[in-house]
Order: C-alpha cells, then sequence, then structure tokens
C-alpha cells in the first residue's frame, strides 16, 4: 500500500513538473493577448507579474522591461496562421509603429539568436531611411535577400520577437491588430 502512494505521488510530480516545464517553454509572456500572428502580455515588467511570467521571462532570458518602456510581442506562425518554416521567404511589413523606435529579432525555437555569416540577428526603425519609416518591409529567407534581410538559417521552425520601445499610449494598452506588421509566406 505504501509502494502505491509513494508511486503515484512520484507519478505525479514527474507528470506534473513536466507539463509545467512544457507551458513555460512553450509560453508567452503573461496574460497573452493574441493581435493577428502576435502575441503578448499584460503583466511582464511589473512588481504584478505572475510567478508563470517570471518564469517564462528567466527561460528566454528576455530583459523585460516595464510596459511604459518597452512592449513585446512574439509571432511563431505568418498572418495565416501557418508556423513559420525557415526554409521559406516571408516578408514581414509595417506602416509606423506606435512606439519611439522598435526592432525586429529572429530566434530559433529555443529562443537564440540564429547563427548566420552575415551576421545581421535584428532589424530596426533606427536603420530604416527616413521614407521608410511609414511604409517598411524585412524578408526573411535562408539566403540573402536584397533590402532588409533577416536570415532565417534554413531551420524547421522559428520564432520572431517585435520589441517596441516608449509605446505612445505609456504602455496602458493594446494597438490594434492591423497596427501591428504583417507575415506574410512568400514561397517555400
Amino acid at each position: 500500500m505504501i509502494w502505491r502512494s509513494l508511486l503515484a505521488v512520484v507519478l505525479g510530480l514527474v507528470l506534473g513538473g513536466g507539463a509545467a516545464a512544457w507551458q513555460v517553454r512553450s509560453g508567452a509572456l503573461g496574460n497573452q493577448i493574441q493581435l493577428g500572428p502576435w502575441t503578448t502580455g499584460r503583466d511582464f515588467g511589473s512588481a504584478a507579474a505572475s510567478p508563470y511570467t517570471r518564469a517564462v521571462v528567466a527561460l528566454r532570458g528576455l530583459l523585460a522591461l516595464p510596459a511604459r518602456e518597452a512592449r513585446y510581442y512574439n509571432a511563431a506562425t505568418d498572418s495565416a496562421g501557418a508556423p513559420l518554416n525557415g526554409r521559406c521567404r516571408y516578408r514581414v511589413s509595417g506602416a509606423a509603429l506606435p512606439a519611439k523606435w522598435w526592432s525586429l529579432t529572429l530566434y530559433d525555437p529555443a529562443g537564440y539568436l540564429v547563427p548566420n555569416p552575415a551576421g545581421v540577428y535584428a532589424i530596426g526603425s533606427v536603420g530604416l531611411a527616413p521614407a521608410e519609416q511609414t511604409g517598411w518591409q524585412v524578408l526573411i529567407a535562408p539566403r540573402q535577400q536584397a533590402g532588409h534581410w533577416l536570415p532565417s538559417g534554413g531551420l524547421a521552425r522559428f520564432e520572431l520577437t517585435l520589441r517596441t520601445y516608449l509605446p505612445a499610449d505609456g504602455g496602458r494598452g493594446e494597438p490594434a491588430p492591423a497596427a501591428l506588421p504583417r507575415i506574410d509566406r512568400l514561397g517555400c
């Protein structure tokens, strides 16, 4: 009888711990909000952050600033809902974002930058010409592309993180999904 109880406790701990680890590894920041292909959270970078949000931030190694200073948006799918595939070509396009400046970074599923010979890891609004500030595009592909390009390394899956710094609303609200960039697959 004791062995059965002990086995049930150990099994419960293993299954519960595994489920919690899976949840944190696949999680977005905080109280997840879906805005088109982008997800964001409401409680990161604050004293009110839940233990779940704190675990996701610790695992992914993000510097989670308060919402009044930065908003973070993650995408693992394109605008049609298909998973992002590093063997395909994508166009990420947007207009002026409701923030002072922004950056777009490509990560592997474990949250690491993708090694590439070009040494390109992020594209930001600071690097855009003034004419591009109100309408811009970034191409994502395994091989170099003309214009602003993020290398995908040919990975089976990748994720994008869009960081908007000093949001126009002070971090109190959410932009309309149409205000965030589109992610369109161009071909594989």
